[in-house]
């Protein structure tokens, strides 16, 4: 008589059962609110930090580049953990999936030793390649600082969330990323201008906050994952490096780094083109540029929370050999992000004036911003197509063709393109390139998801 397996055997997530439709509001909406607070954060930073001078916010611009990078790595990190664990879930291996887990978390602390290092050693250096302006320097040097010192925050945020999304329970990555946000909006005129026996910090301040809500965050999220996801089992055992679990990590997880990695060069690069408008404009367009990714945010994070939830549901049903759910899910994301993304169009065209106006524009300032915030919306239908169909990429394990759209997109692109642009003179025309960026990257994620869909998708339906 053969020998029974004693290994647990996973239940059936709600992943493989519920209705798509079903499934997708119910996972995706607890995450779009939670990146619509995360969004509402963004402005209400730059709101507050535009109050110090218009240099301050130039050196929050300055900051993003590394900011997305260091938030890159944590989201890397746990989507490769993310699509490794709901294929494991979905192929009922929870060996895996508790290996999954762990071999994350050792990740995680390796990339907060990494921006750790660079907060002590890089920040300066960083911020005085990039401007003359003494506010500039030191205001971005101490605010990069600070927040790359205390990474850890979230990094274990980012993976404690995406271990929650992984199994379904987006729910409760609601919680911790909203309670994180509003702790930061509620604590950053607190530090930022002072309050009772708190000095004013200024930009010092605007860190200070960020970090504080990201620690809350991130200990919320280790506790609903102690308490309340029972599908992972945490155990010194699953901390120990598996050289599989880690290559199936990171084959997913490093073209995600490396996108968010080419966003920040692209942020950089574009950062000296606008910065060669000195002469003309001083440091406005660079910090127009920075305001338009704070106010963009409030549409993508909400699309970003839904491609979170369409990644789980793919990978769940590629586990578990369902391809007609994979279709649908596939279908109804596209159209919703569409959707969407239309409206984040229409409020970009028809009022830039009331956008910007909240963070106290002088009349330049509002004139460069009113017509990039036009211009560059004008991609918001294209490249939410491209971020919907590049949820399969990552989820089916093909995390390299999200890469190379991304290369092309914003390095061989975008860059060269608005620094041919910049040689007119004017600096309206620049904000161009990203809708010509964003027709390349369409036309790349198209070729690229016919070809994943006839490799894996429809050799499943036959």
């Amino acid at each position: 008589m053969a020998k029974q397996s004693t290994a647990p055997v996973l239940a059936e997530n709600k992943m493989g059962t519920m209705p798509i439709g079903r499934l997708l509001v119910n996972m995706a909406t607890p995450m779009i609110i939670a990146m619509l607070v995360q969004a509402m954060y963004n402005i209400v930073d730059s709101i507050y930090v535009s109050r110090i001078s218009e240099n301050a916010v130039t050196a929050l611009s300055l900051a993003y580049p590394i900011q997305n990078l260091q938030i890159g790595f944590a989201i890397g990190i746990g989507v490769g953990v993310n699509a490794l664990l709901s294929k494991s879930l979905g192929q009922h291996d929870q060996e895996q999936v508790d290996r999954s887990a762990g071999n994350g978390l050792l990740l995680a602390l390796l990339g907060t030793v990494l921006f750790m290092a660079f907060g002590v050693f890089g920040a300066r250096p960083y911020f005085e390649l990039q401007s003359d302006v003494k506010e500039t320097v030191e205001g971005g040097t101490i605010y990069t600082a600070i927040y790359c010192f205390f990474s850890l925050g979230i990094f274990v945020e980012v993976l404690g969330e995406r271990l929650l999304q992984s199994t379904g329970r987006t729910m409760y990555t609601m919680i911790t990323q909203g309670t994180g946000a509003v702790l930061n909006i509620i604590l950053d005129p607190v530090f930022i201008f002072g309050w009772g026996p708190i000095e004013p910090m200024g930009m010092a301040g605007a860190a200070v906050a960020t970090v504080i809500g990201q620690w809350v965050a991130a200990l919320l999220a280790i506790v609903f994952n102690l308490k309340f996801n029972p599908e992972i089992r945490f155990s010194f055992r699953s901390l120990i490096p598996h050289r599989a679990v880690l290559t199936a990590v990171l084959v997913v997880g490093i073209p995600s780094i490396v996108m968010n990695g080419i966003g920040s060069v692209m942020n950089f690069g574009m950062n000296q083109i606008l910065l060669g408008f000195y002469d003309t404009h001083g440091e406005t367009p660079a910090g127009v540029f920075g305001i338009y990714f704070k106010l963009q945010s409030f549409f993508f994070m909400p699309l970003f929370g839904l491609n979170n939830a369409t990644i789980s549901i793919l990978a769940y049903n590629y586990g578990a050999r369902r391809p007609e759910r994979i279709v649908k899910a596939l279908k109804i994301a596209c159209v919703s992000a569409v959707t969407f993304m239309l409206a984040g169009l229409a409020v970009f065209q028809l009022a830039p004036d009331l956008l910007l106006g909240i963070f106290d524009p002088s009349p330049h300032f509002l004139d460069l911003g009113r017509g990039a915030l036009r211009t560059i919306s004008l991609c918001f239908p294209l490249a939410a197509a491209c971020i919907a169909l590049g949820a399969c990429f990552q989820a089916l394990g093909n995390g390299i063709y999200s890469t190379v759209v991304s290369l092309c997109r914003q390095l061989f692109v975008l860059l060269p393109v608005a620094y041919l642009l910049s040689l007119s003179g004017r600096v309206e025309l620049v904000w161009w390139a990203f809708p010509i960026a964003e027709l390349m990257s369409l036309a790349a994620t198209l070729f690229f998801f016919v070809r994943i869909y006839r490799q894996k998708i429809a050799p499943m339906l036959k």
